[in-house]
């Protein structure tokens, strides 16, 4: 089982996707990083439906996101925490979520929980820091249960302490056989908790493999730099 992205092409007046091929599987992190503006943010949104490709599939174990029967069972995601409304409190948006989804409401205190959030469950979305979103987010992002998360920038707003709460959260998911699509342009956070790296710039993957394949060029750094475009070196 996985997600399989095949020969996805999209074209933006300035920009152009092109050719993205690559595949996450269950029980991995595979890190999907490329400099800001490179197509990261584009795939996910054409993969998660929100867009469609001017070519080639997005699948999530064989269907579209768009076909799948309870989608927020197979997939969850986070893409922007800036967005969620910020008019509803922390457990009235999860309760949203739920009813929208088909969702067991059941599981809302026990993610609040899990996410450090349960002290803000009354508050107020507007009130919660960028970092607090995110967590929140991710509450979301798991309140099906899925089976794989696409996470878009993840780390942005978090200290240092959600950082590495952030990690080993990433692992303990990642080990209960969840596969994990991270994207990012933080090297040294796709390296911690990578299994496998995709490396796309200028709308093209430059680059697919595990993280020790990549380190064996020097360090994750060296082969990022290696791999970028010319026009983005």
């Amino acid at each position: 089982m996985s997600i399989l992205l095949t020969g996805v092409c999209q074209a933006y007046s300035g920009f152009e996707l092109r050719d993205v091929s690559f595949e996450v599987s269950t029980g991995e992190i595979v890190g999907f990083l490329g400099p800001n503006g490179s197509g990261k943010s584009t795939t996910l949104r054409i993969l998660l439906g929100l867009e469609r490709p001017a070519r080639g599939t997005a699948l999530i174990e064989g269907t579209p996101y768009a076909r799948l029967p309870q989608p927020m069972r197979t997939v969850g995601s986070i893409l922007d925490a800036q967005w969620i409304a910020g008019g509803q409190t922390v457990t009235q948006y999860l309760t949203w979520l739920a009813i929208a989804g088909g969702l067991d409401r059941s599981r809302i205190p026990l993610l609040l929980e899990q996410v450090d959030l349960a002290y803000a469950a009354k508050r107020r979305v507007s009130r919660l820091s960028l970092g607090m979103r995110q967590r929140l987010g991710l509450a979301g992002a798991l309140l099906g249960d899925p089976r794989y998360l696409v996470l878009d920038e993840p780390l942005n707003g978090l200290d240092p302490e959600g950082i590495r709460w952030f990690r080993d959260l990433l692992r303990q998911l990642r080990d209960q056989g969840r596969g994990i699509l991270l994207s990012s342009h933080i090297l040294s956070e796709v390296s911690a908790v990578a299994d496998r790296v995709v490396m796309i710039s200028s709308g093209r993957v430059t680059g697919s493999g595990s993280l020790s394949d990549f380190e064996a060029e020097g360090s994750l750094e060296d082969a990022f730099f290696k791999h970028l475009a010319p026009k983005e070196r």
